[in-house]
Parts: C-alpha cells; structure tokens; sequence
C-alpha cells in the first residue's frame, strides 16, 4: 500500500471516528494531536483539514449528486469516504482524478457494502463529469 493510501486511510479513521463522536473533522485531529496521536503522514492532515475547510460545500455536492440519498442515510463509510474523494477530484491538484476515484474505490471494497463501490464510483464520476463547472463556482 503507498504512503498517499495509508494516508487516504488514516484520514478516513479519522474524520469516521470524529463524526461518531460529534466533532468536526479539524476539531477530532486537534483532539488527537494534543492526546499524541499526530498522524505519520502529513497528507493525511491536509485532507482532514481540506475537508474541514470545504465540509459543507462537499456535502451539498454530495447530497446534490447521491439521487435518492440523503447524507444521513448512507453508510457512514461511503459518507466519508465520498467527502475524501470529492476534496481530491476538486482540491487537491497533485492527484489525478482516476487516483482520487480508484483509491476511494479501494476503500469502499474494503471497508463498506457490496453496493458501495457502484454507488461512489457513481457520484465521484459525475462530479469528474461536472469538474470544470463545479470548480469555477467556487
């Protein structure tokens, strides 16, 4: 596994944890860095605290492209894990947007149902679609 997947993976125990104790994503790593627990990889900190940073805008890009789904309802896995690879496709530039899908890929065929993976790669590929728009609003 790379050191960015680790990353990838880190992030998500991170911002999972976090949401189930009903704290902010920047708010639990602060949490965890004063307890000691910095993460190894500074690419995990830049994605939790992109996401911190955009947190509401993704979730409506979420909400917006997840027809019939409501961010309450899907699988906490698929939740945060759809807010890292949205964060990537949009934010982080150094990632290419296959990478971004396939790694939140990865993560759902490990972590969640057997319907994830259909379901993400759904939303992440219509936000890769609608890319250009969706960045030039912001």
């Amino acid at each position: 596994m790379s050191a960015r997947s680790k990353a990838r993976k880190r992030a998500l125990d991170l911002i999972f944890a976090g949401e189930a104790r009903g704290r902010r994503p920047g708010d639990f790593l602060d949490d965890q860095i004063e307890a000691g627990e910095t993460p190894s990889n500074d690419y995990t900190v830049t994605l939790v605290r992109g996401i911190e940073e955009r947190l509401e805008r993704i979730d409506e890009l979420i909400s917006t492209y997840a027809e019939g789904w409501s961010l309450a309802r899907m699988p906490a896995v698929d939740r945060n894990v759809l807010r890292i690879g949205v964060f990537e496709v949009l934010w982080v530039d150094d990632v290419p947007d296959a990478v971004a899908v396939s790694e939140a890929l990865n993560l759902v065929r490990d972590l969640s149902t057997d319907e994830s993976p259909a379901f993400v790669n759904g939303v992440l590929g219509h936000i890769v679609r609608d890319k250009e728009r969706l960045t030039s609003q912001d």
